[in-house]
């Protein structure tokens, strides 16, 4: 820590849903305060400190730290031998600022939210679209102007800035200190795009994907289909007299069709890669006619950003045991070294701790009462 200020008793009133720790900073201060800093050099390099806390963030979004999203699938959007990057789907998403974006068949490189290149441009504050109107290359995009947290790619920044220099200023191009755009906590996390994390400048990642759902033929809310003709003689059947299925009878066909889907393999099956993102489905979409659109919803489960993960108490308790480990491993170093009074540097007891509370974390994470940390989904039933 670079200095020793006496700070304010609000900035220490914290809950678990409403945090005071909003950067990789506040929690290494919590951290080395924990160690006995300020009374005590604590022997540790920030960014020894900061390595500690994105390994804490790593291991935690690999067990758990992650939301249930629902993406809308086009199978436009699928190329044939190759698949989809599921990371992709989850940032086209239609907003203001985009709103030429309505075919994703032609694809307009200046208003994707695909991340291409390594710099991004982030608006702190909004602007009217008055100042767009007579712009014809910007006023159908910008046709309710900017909002705040609004993300634009290279050259659609260049052309707006270009176009209205003015508001140059009110860009951002890099990561901040703090959590929040503009560089301080100042409570509009509402405002973030969901898909996006602000820090590492970089669209959140998917890490599973749990189900999907074609919407062409399936469904009891649409007409001329098996499953809604089902339901309207099960109604029926209750409604105005004892004739057509009953609630059994719906619940045997139901049975006997999803059997029928996997016997004949009606139903697409996937696979999924984590690493590379990309999701394949068998059989392919656009399968010798490429006129044949469709669209589907994909569950899955999305990492959540860093301005999430770090508020979490295992990333603090484990970021602390590492640190002890790292503090250990140097005052070892100077072991043989007497200080003033006859006391030696004792690291033995520093490495024991630090490594009976990393095993013992990790233990929480994978094994414990609620694996996950609570973030998995409940079984649904057993067997034994």
């Amino acid at each position: 820590m670079a200095n020793c200020e006496i700070s304010p008793i609000s900035g220490f009133q914290s809950t678990n849903l409403n945090n005071r720790i909003d950067s990789f900073s506040r929690l290494g201060d919590r951290v080395l305060r924990t160690l006995g800093y300020p009374f005590i050099n604590v022997e540790v390099h920030k960014d020894q400190l900061y390595e500690n806390i994105s390994i804490a963030c790593e291991y935690f979004t690999k067990f758990a730290g992650y939301t249930k999203e629902y993406l809308i699938f086009d199978s436009a959007m699928y190329k044939r031998n190759y698949g989809i990057r599921l990371d992709e789907l989850f940032t086209l998403q239609n907003s203001d600022t985009f709103k030429e974006q309505k075919d994703l068949r032609t694809r307009n490189p200046d208003f994707t939210k695909l991340v291409e290149d390594n710099t991004v441009y982030i608006s702190t504050s909004g602007a009217p679209g008055s100042l767009f109107t007579g712009i014809s290359s910007l006023s159908s995009a910008l046709l309710s102007g900017i909002d705040a947290y609004d993300i634009f790619t290279p050259d659609f920044y260049t052309n707006i800035i270009t176009e209205v220099p003015t508001i140059s200023s009110i860009f951002k191009t890099k990561v901040q200190d703090k959590f929040t755009v503009e560089g301080s906590d100042n409570g509009n996390n509402g405002q973030f795009i969901n898909s996006f994390d602000y820090d590492v400048m970089d669209y959140r990642k998917v890490v599973a994907m749990t189900d999907f759902e074609e919407g062409s033929s399936t469904g009891i809310n649409t007409l001329f289909t098996i499953e809604q003709t089902m339901a309207q003689q099960t109604y029926f059947s209750y409604a105005m007299g004892n004739y057509g299925f009953d609630l059994v009878s719906w619940y045997a066909m139901k049975d006997w069709m999803e059997t029928r889907e996997k016997l004949l393999a009606t139903r697409r099956s996937y696979t999924f890669d984590e690493r590379t993102q990309i999701m394949r489905m068998y059989p392919q979409p656009n399968a010798g006619n490429s006129d044949i659109r469709f669209y589907g919803v994909i569950a899955c489960y999305v990492e959540r950003p860093i301005r999430d993960i770090i508020k979490e108490l295992w990333v603090y308790q484990y970021t602390l045991a590492l640190t002890k480990m790292v503090v250990a491993n140097i005052r070892g170093k100077y072991g043989s070294v007497s200080l003033f009074g006859g006391g030696s540097v004792n690291a033995t007891d520093l490495m024991t701790q630090g490594l009976a509370e990393k095993q013992a974390l990790e233990e929480q994470l994978l094994t414990g009462a609620a694996p996950g940390q609570g973030d998995a989904d409940p079984a649904m039933f057993f067997v034994g």
